[in-house]
């Protein structure tokens, strides 16, 4: 079909595995995509199997099932070189009970021939239909426009303006056990078995001095064990957490290090642009010398990299021991991604530094950065008005970016610069 070359497409990423096998995609991708300005998550579903006799089929359906539960608008992906097919039009039936928005896309339309077959999946009576070319991405923009109008963007969060720090992390490395912690009663229900928490759950915490929004996720799971349908829709959940908070703590065990698991939560924390306290939990349990807590402190920043600039806090929420620490170094990295700098300031300090150290000549062009101010978004950006904006390389922009962390305290938070005509 293509949906997750479509996905691939709209997400700028290559991370679902294409291949010409029909039902190769088994688990789910989540990714980010925007257009004119509007932002919202993808979802890559398995695919919709009927009467196959794969084992894999009542699991991925029920998947199926709750991703359309889920989504605000659902793209229903055909094959124009198939034409329409039995399991099309069981699959028509299925999604018309969602009373959701269905778009339908047919797909490896790259021809006027394959124009005029299109107008055959008409029959199944789904109103408008979109045809593209998810390989080329021929067709993807006239989809994209009529798609993001169908956003509801009226949900402003009403009185609700307190940080909020989600809760993240790979099952059973007790981010439920974080929570009763703090809460100091048993809120959640905290077994041995990973994958208890089913769903996320918004806690105001009000103690000590600190006020704060607390969203505890569920787990996000390995791929290979997403298999019960509640499962899958915890990952969900855990994915909207991330998108819906401030700060994310995430939470590792100590007695395993950091893994590829928990590169991925950190990793799409990071791209949201989330503010990230790393908790290395467990700590207790694991056997102490001097240099214990740098070495580990210096392996994480390594395979974190190159976001280095991010705290490590370690604890035990078994003794309670420094979790309070935590909550603090949330609420300083909340204050570090919503500080904004006053322009003089940046200037008077940023000038001299650009002067000292300019970006290096191209094809004997010389670069000058004139001016710099911080832009008005929800997370730290910069930009920077330069005569030659093209020519600055990554390297620079990482020397100018840890300039303004040493100078600013930006702690915990994503920067992005932008390079600007003056």
């Amino acid at each position: 079909m293509g949906k997750s070359t479509l996905f691939n497409r709209l997400t700028g990423s290559r991370k679902a595995i294409v291949d010409a096998i029909s039902g190769v995609t088994r688990d789910r991708h989540y990714g980010k995509a925007e257009w004119n300005g509007y932002e919202f998550s993808v979802i890559d579903t398995g695919g919709y199997i009927h009467g196959s006799g794969d084992a894999f089929e009542g699991e991925i359906r029920k998947q199926v099932e709750l991703a359309i539960d889920e989504a605000s608008v659902i793209l229903f992906v055909v094959d124009v070189t198939t034409g329409i097919t039995g399991l099309d039009e069981t699959v028509t039936q299925f999604l018309r009970k969602s009373k959701k928005k269905i778009f339908l896309v047919v797909n490896k339309v790259d021809n006027n021939e394959r124009i005029a077959q299109a107008s055959e999946f008409y029959s199944l009576g789904l109103e408008e239909l979109y045809c593209l070319s998810s390989i080329n991405g021929a067709g993807t923009g006239e989809l994209l426009d009529v798609l993001v109008k169908e956003f509801d963007t009226s949900k402003i969060e009403p009185e609700e303006k307190l940080p909020k720090f989600a809760i993240v992390g790979k099952p059973n490395v007790g981010k439920s056990s974080l929570l009763n912690a703090l809460l100091g009663d048993e809120r959640n229900i905290v077994t041995p078995i990973a994958g208890t928490t089913r769903d996320s759950t918004h806690t105001p915490y009000k103690h000590f001095g600190h006020d704060f929004i607390l969203i505890d996720t569920a787990g996000i799971r390995k791929k290979a064990k997403v298999k019960e349908d509640l499962e899958f829709y915890s990952v969900m959940r855990s994915v909207r957490a991330i998108e819906d908070c401030d700060v994310c703590l995430l939470l590792v065990d100590a007695t395993q290090g950091i893994e590829a698991q928990d590169l991925n939560i950190f990793h799409l924390a990071e791209r949201n642009r989330k503010g990230i306290v790393i908790v290395v939990n467990k700590w207790d349990l694991v056997e102490k010398e001097t240099q214990t807590t740098k070495e580990f402190e210096e392996a994480i920043k390594l395979q974190i990299a190159p976001f280095r600039d991010v705290p490590i806090v370690f604890t035990s929420v078994f003794t309670k021991q420094r979790i309070l620490k935590a909550v603090e170094v949330a609420e300083t990295v909340y204050h570090n991604r919503t500080k904004s700098i006053a322009t003089r300031k940046l200037n008077d300090v940023m000038l001299p530094l650009i002067e000292n150290y300019p970006p290096p000549a191209i094809k004997g062009k010389y670069i000058k950065i004139k001016y710099v101010t911080q832009l008005p978004t929800h997370a730290p950006t910069f930009a920077f008005f330069c005569n030659l904006p093209q020519y600055v390389n990554e390297p620079y922009k990482r020397f100018l970016e840890n300039k303004l962390r040493e100078n600013f305290d930006f702690t915990g938070v994503p920067i992005q610069l932008f390079m600007r005509k003056k």
